[in-house]
C-alpha cells in the first residue's frame, strides 16, 4: 500500500445526517427524500419482517423440529481404509478408533464394500456389507458381527 491507493473507508464519505426539506436548493426539498406517496412515504415505520402482505419467513419456516429417539449412528468406512492394519491383525472398534480410520465410535461401526483389500484381516465390527464381507473372505480373513 502507498499514498497513491489510499482512499476512505467505505461508508464514511457520505454522511446519512443531511437536513431533510429545507427546499429544493438543498437537494432534499419537497418529498425530502421519501419519492411520492406509498408506504415509504408515510409516517410511521415497516415493521420488521414485513412482507407486503406476503406471508412473512418467520411464519412459512417450522417452528419445532423432530428428531426420532430410536435411530442409531453408524459409522460406515470402506473395505480399502483396513489396508492400513498389519496382516493377520485383529480389527475392532478400538483398533479402528486408535488407528484414527474412525473420529467416534457413535452407536456401531459397518465395513462397506468400497475399494479393494489386499491384506488378511480378522474383522468384528457391528455390521458389514455383503460386499465387504466377500472381499475380506476372498483375501483371507474372517468377519465376525458382533
Amino acid at each position: 500500500m502507498d499514498l497513491s491507493n489510499l482512499r476512505p473507508a467505505e461508508g464514511s464519505k457520505h454522511s446519512d445526517n443531511f437536513r431533510r426539506g429545507r427546499g429544493h436548493g438543498s437537494g432534499n426539498g419537497k418529498t425530502a427524500g421519501k419519492g411520492h406517496k406509498g408506504q415509504l412515504a408515510r409516517s410511521g415505520a415497516k415493521k420488521p419482517g414485513f412482507e407486503g402482505g406476503q406471508m412473512p419467513l418467520y411464519r412459512r419456516i417450522p417452528k419445532r423440529g423432530f428428531t426420532n429417539r430410536n435411530s442409531k449412528e453408524i459409522i460406515a468406512i470402506n473395505v480399502d481404509v483396513l489396508n492400513r492394519f498389519e496382516d493377520g491383525a485383529d480389527v475392532t472398534v478400538d483398533t479402528l478408533l486408535a488407528s484414527r480410520a474412525i473420529s467416534k465410535a457413535g452407536d456401531g461401526v459397518k465395513i462397506l464394500g468400497n475399494g479393494e483389500l489386499t491384506k488378511k484381516l480378522n474383522v468384528k465390527v457391528n455390521a458389514v456389507s455383503e460386499g465387504a464381507k466377500a472381499k475380506i473372505e476372498a483375501a483371507g480373513g474372517t468377519v465376525e458381527v458382533i
